[in-house]
Order: structure tokens, then sequence, then C-alpha cells
């Protein structure tokens, strides 16, 4: 799902992408692909993503926690337009792994949850602190284009304090 999250982020950004620097000459961006191509390749990659839910063991669980997932896959890609936040987001969907595989081993999230729950919190924490770093190279075209980031958000005054507190929660 991560492969269909990036292919659904590259479609919904095309028209911005070329104007970034670091992501102009994208497939998509540079129009070496075309939207059709685009969409034949996420079905592609939603069918195989589907074949591998449903080999789960508790197949039924694992379908509605992988459906859930399907919000935030679809919403990702529009954050950065209207919250500071997007690297959140990101954050909550590339982790739904740990949900995903906790529900595929025990058939259950609750029972687990003084476990899952800290490990996905975690890995929401590492995504804030990786993903932030990265926004910081597209800053000046994010600002040109209206688009927000928490690198923007943050500043450069505070993303390194801000990031160091996120670090350490991911420990914890």
């Amino acid at each position: 799902m991560r492969g269909a999250g990036c292919t659904i982020n590259d479609m919904w950004d095309a028209d911005f992408d070329r104007h970034v620097e670091r992501t102009k000459s994208r497939p998509l961006a540079s129009r070496e692909l075309s939207m059709t191509q685009a969409t034949a390749f996420l079905a592609a990659q939603l069918s195989v993503g589907l074949g591998v839910l449903l080999s789960l063991p508790h197949m039924e669980f694992c379908f509605m926690v992988g459906a859930a997932s399907l919000p935030l896959v679809v919403a990702y890609p529009l954050m950065k337009r209207y919250t500071n936040w997007p690297q959140l987001v990101l954050g909550m969907t590339f982790n739904w792994g740990a949900l995903m595989g906790w529900a595929a081993t025990h058939g259950s999230l609750m029972d687990g949850l003084s476990i899952v729950g800290p490990l996905y919190a975690s890995g929401i924490t590492w995504t804030l602190v990786y993903d932030t770093l990265y926004a910081h190279q597209d800053k000046r075209d994010d600002e040109k284009l209206g688009l927000k980031s928490t690198a923007l958000y943050f500043g450069d005054e505070y993303t390194k304090p801000i990031l160091y507190g996120f670090s350490a929660l991911t420990f914890t």
C-alpha cells in the first residue's frame, strides 16, 4: 500500500511537482507517463495489495483494518494544501503496517494496544522527524506554490529543538 500511496501522491501533485526543482523530473511531472498509465499502475498495485490482504490470517479483521487505512492513503497527498502538519498524516499512513502486522498475528488490536499503540506512535514521530528534514529541501518552492509543511511551520530557528523532542518520543 505504501507504493500505491506514493503513486496517488504523484498523480495528485503532478502540477505542483512540475514547479519544484527536486521533483520536476518525476515521470508524471515531466509527462513521461500519462495519467492513464499511472491509473493502470495504481490499479495493479491495489490489486496486489488486495491479494496480500486476502491471504493474511484473520482475513475479515485484517480486511477491516486495511480498509480503515484507505482514507489516510487518499487524504495524505491533499494535506500539504490545507494543514501545516502533512508529515503527521504521512506518519499515520506509512506506519499503518504496524497495526496490520498486529492484526494479522493476533486477530485484534485491542488485546495488544499497550504494545502496538506505542509502536505505531513511535513510527509516526520518526516519520515526523525524517520527513520534516526532507521537507526543508522544498521550502522555497512550497512557499511560492502556497503549500504547507512542518518545515515551513517550525521554521529554521525551531526545527532542530522540535525534532529533538520528536526523536526522544520515538524511543519512549
